[in-house]
């Protein structure tokens, strides 16, 4: 799996490797090229994942705005639901990042 900008990969996983919860692929975060993520200030938190962190997505000389999302340390009863602890995943936003199988 792949989530590109233009024609820049910003993360790269085999299938087995990444998760999908709730219609989006996580990526694990050794699978995201350094560099392409920010920090960004928006705050939000999941009922049942935990505190998110969002990213902006540094990629093809533009900058998208929360194009990703991760969560440092998702809460046990969800890492229980997936079937592993998915802290640090990496998701990204399709209506800005194209996912390829």
């Amino acid at each position: 799996m792949r989530a590109v900008v233009g024609e820049t990969v910003v993360a790269e996983a085999a299938n087995e490797a990444v998760l999908r919860i709730e219609g989006n692929v996580y990526f694990p975060p050794d699978s995201v090229v350094a560099g392409t993520l920010r920090d960004s200030p928006t705050p939000y938190t999941c009922p049942w994942k935990g505190r998110a962190q969002y990213h902006d997505v540094l990629a093809s000389g533009t900058v998208l705005r929360d194009g990703a999302w991760s969560y440092p340390g998702v809460k046990e009863s969800a890492a229980a639901r997936v079937g592993r602890d998915f802290s640090g995943y990496v998701a990204f936003d399709r209506r800005q990042v194209r996912i390829e199988s």
